[in-house]
């Protein structure tokens, strides 16, 4: 255990021990519950020093931990509280304390969407009044990149709780290569955002590979509870970990994509990587840099190399960089007509 949480445990105590007003407290007394504490929660002795209990005292009387406990001796012998309604459970919020929680309740009414945060809407407004009650209304620093107006937000709420009960989805779906509707089953996993969109992850059935539908392309959503949810041990973290984005094209494996980056995109590569595989690999005179990635190519991946324009070349694997000549080669054409 932590030196930091054996502090905490111990000042705890301490409150609790002088909440007590109905016993005399020595040094000696605390330390003992002190020591029972620790040892409740670590399952083995740890002695505690006089010396130990006295400074803990020291700093729960100071500003230092924001407690500022009025602890007093009494007979040269006893420890009490002045006050005796007094608790560091109890101590009001500071400015900073008003500023950190204002900036949290605002970041989480930001996901509206989901029933999970309505649960605690309540709570999110007793907060709310508590903060404004003690400081003056104040303007929120911190904004999601959120687009309310994106299309399917409103099934967000229906997959989530779908997903959490186990439920088979039966959804109507119009992709943008498709001309018309198609109806199916689905076995709902995960909900993922990339890009500000959101994709619903899962399966048709235990036979096909896991896919991904955009919640944009839904038309509608209706449930069938007789069909059994298929049971699957899906790990997110290990599925995504070779991709940008939510496409993982079945069948290919991770390849490594060398690209040069020019002097001027450099700095913004090495502080906001590509991928968690990229490696520096060489650093140029000049400020470009040469970096490799580790991951399976997909159509999110190339969007992503796309937008640095002219500052980025893939050095290698040869597809790949024909394949980005060819696109770029179609887009020049369209400012030479």
């Amino acid at each position: 255990m932590s030196q930091n949480k054996n502090a905490l445990i111990r000042y705890k105590t301490i409150d609790k021990c002088l909440q007590n007003k109905y016993r005399q407290w020595t040094l000696e007394d605390l330390i003992e519950c002190c020591s029972e504490a620790l040892f409740e929660y670590e399952g083995r002795d740890n002695p505690i020093s006089k010396r130990t209990i006295q400074m803990d005292i020291q700093l729960m009387r100071s500003e230092k931990l924001g407690y500022n406990a009025p602890i007093v001796v009494y007979d040269k012998k006893y420890y009490k509280y002045e006050d005796d309604d007094f608790s560091i459970t109890d101590i009001p919020l500071t400015e900073t304390d008003m500023n950190v929680l204002t900036e949290t309740v605002a970041m989480l009414k930001q996901f509206k969407d989901f029933s999970l945060f309505n649960d605690v809407s309540d709570i999110l407004q007793r907060l709310e009044d508590k903060i404004y009650s003690e400081k003056s209304h104040t303007k929120p620093v911190i904004y999601l990149d959120k687009n309310d107006n994106l299309k399917g937000l409103h099934y967000l709420d229906e997959i989530y709780q779908a997903i959490i009960k186990k439920v088979v989805l039966v959804i109507t779906y119009k992709s943008f290569k498709s001309r018309d509707e198609s109806k199916f089953h689905f076995h709902p996993f995960i909900l993922k955002e990339f890009n500000n969109r959101w994709f619903l992850i899962g399966k048709t059935k235990g036979s096909q590979p896991i896919t991904n539908l955009a919640l944009d392309r839904i038309l509608s959503i209706d449930y069938d509870f007789n069909l059994p949810y298929i049971e699957e041990n899906f790990d997110a973290e290990l599925y995504y970990k070779n991709v940008v984005g939510v496409t993982v094209n079945t069948g290919l494996h991770p390849t490594k994509i060398e690209l040069w980056i020019d002097a001027e995109n450099t700095p913004y590569v090495l502080t906001k990587p590509l991928h968690n595989t990229q490696r520096l690999i060489k650093q140029n005179e000049d400020g470009s840099i040469i970096i490799h990635l580790f991951i399976i190519p997909n159509y999110e991946m190339e969007r992503l190399l796309l937008g640095f324009g002219g500052g980025i070349e893939i050095i290698r694997p040869e597809n790949l960089r024909n394949r980005m000549k060819k696109i770029l080669q179609k887009a020049i054409t369209r400012y030479e007509l």
